[in-house]
């Protein structure tokens, strides 16, 4: 699953300054404090066989000394030797049991061996209790690799979750963690599939894989089949109102158009809470131009749901529509505190701003406009799958 690369291997094992004067006091021999300041010199520069070839010539000079043994664990980490490894910190283990650090690297050597049963306690102790935030990255994402091998996926889940939260931004923990994901939510279908395979559940999973996977016309005939089992269940009006407006900019038919609004309106029948659906149908009837109807269904949606953005949005742009700009400023007000990155909600506040008389407003609303604007090739949008997000306005200029 993952090969790690240690940056700074030494620092699972211990600090190897005090190494030569240790030597030195235990044998005076002048070979051996030599290969000492030899390999600590080799290791200072990053050259690694130059280090692990010193340190073995030291390990036969000094057998009983625990830290050295462990410095060449490290080593031989780094080099991927890690049969070496292992052998290095059970020596060292042995010599000085209270060496610190060394149960991580025994963990991380062992679970690269595969052997992820014995490296389990290890890798745990070392992700749970280190403060050593390098070490605690290193034995998270091999937890990763060690449970998934053992097959406790949903132990990898939680393990996943935390390195998410630990390491938000980090690249290889999103690659590893998105995987871990992918895998378990795969895991899980297929018992759908097994445990009930002509159920609701599985049908309603069906059509939401095909509408993700761009096949529209078989994402309709699955929710359909949904609403054959069970007329009245709530959402799923709502999905095909969206799979068809989605096809609808493939397929530029007004008959998708309709389609779209009538699943809304039939959601609203079944659920009346539905913000998505009543939402989807403000928009739209703006869309046609249909000021007054959009204004009340918007204003409704706001009523019920204070805090839903792009319907605050959507109901500041019929304002200035209607030549009310200076209503507008309110809900794109709100709007721009719910969600600072939606460079619609800041440019239409520009233009409410400025309707109101508010310069400086307008101009501080339309710099913010602009530097969103300039610094994504995207517009903001909210996630695909929640509603049909409100465009900037045919001939709106940075």
């Amino acid at each position: 699953m993952m090969c790690l690369r240690l940056k700074i291997a030494l620092a699972l094992a211990f600090s190897v300054g005090s190494l030569y004067p240790a030597c030195s006091q235990a044998n005076s021999q002048e070979e051996a404090a030599a290969y000492a300041q030899a390999g600590q010199k080799a290791l200072a520069a990053g050259h690694y066989p130059e280090a692990q070839q010193n340190f073995e010539q030291l390990a036969k000079l000094e057998p009983n000394i625990a830290e050295v043994h462990a410095t060449l664990a490290a080593i031989y980490f780094k080099q991927r030797e890690y049969e070496l490894s292992v052998r290095e910190v059970r020596t060292a283990q042995k010599l000085k049991p209270s060496l610190p650090r060394l149960d991580s690297l025994l963990g991380l050597s062992l679970s690269e061996l595969g052997q992820f049963q014995e490296a389990l306690p290890h890798l745990e102790k070392g992700f749970k209790q280190t403060a050593d935030s390098n070490t605690q990255r290193m034995c998270g994402l091999q937890l990763l690799r060690a449970y998934s091998g053992l097959g406790r996926d949903s132990d990898a889940v939680e393990t996943a979750l935390a390195l998410n939260k630990l390491y938000p931004n980090d690249p290889e923990v999103l690659y590893h963690t998105g995987r871990i994901y992918g895998n378990f939510a795969y895991i899980v279908m297929e018992k759908l599939h097994d445990e009930a395979p002509n159920s609701i559940w599985m049908l309603q999973a069906q059509g939401e894989a095909n509408e993700s996977q761009k096949d529209y016309d078989a994402a309709i005939i699955a929710f359909n089949h949904v609403l054959v089992l069970d007329p009245h269940r709530p959402g799923i009006h709502y999905r095909l109102g969206r799979v068809y407006l989605t096809r609808l900019r493939e397929s530029q038919k007004p008959e998708d158009r309709e389609s779209a609004r009538k699943e809304f309106q039939a959601e609203l029948e079944i659920d009346p809470g539905n913000g998505n659906a009543a939402y989807e149908l403000a928009k739209m009837a703006a869309d046609d131009n249909n000021l007054e109807e959009a204004r009340k269904q918007f204003e409704a949606v706001i009523a019920r749901f204070p805090d839903f953005e792009q319907a605050l949005v959507g109901l500041g742009g019929v304002y200035l529509q209607s030549q009310a700009g200076a209503q507008a400023v309110a809900p794109l007000q709100r709007a721009t505190k719910l969600d600072a990155n939606d460079e619609v909600a800041w440019y239409r506040l520009a233009q409410a701003e400025r309707a109101a008389g508010n310069r400086e407003g307008a101009q501080k609303a339309l710099e913010t406009f602009r530097t969103l604007h300039a610094s994504s090739s995207e517009a903001h949008k909210p996630p695909a799958d929640e509603v049909t997000p409100q465009q900037l306005d045919p001939g709106a200029q940075p």
